[in-house]
């Protein structure tokens, strides 16, 4: 019996998608926001933000358009 399990690269890894204040972001994303108040944060599960967009669908559909499995955080 194998005391050790291999896995190999994880299928559809998650990535969370959570809502961000567009106040709290540098001035040059808060100018390229215009009059939008929140916008959708895509981070994977290291904490690394891999994009920000104005739309929650979209940020779903971006995540699993590169293969990851979206999760929203509350």
């Amino acid at each position: 019996m194998q005391d050790t399990f291999e896995f190999g690269p994880e299928e559809n890894p998650i990535v969370y998608v959570k809502t961000v204040a567009v106040e709290t972001l540098p001035q040059e994303v808060r100018d390229q926001a215009g009059d939008l108040d929140k916008l959708f944060a895509v981070h994977d599960a290291e904490g690394q933000q891999l994009a920000l967009v104005a739309d929650r669908g979209m940020a779903f559909r971006l995540a699993r358009q590169h293969d990851y499995a979206p999760v929203a955080v509350h």
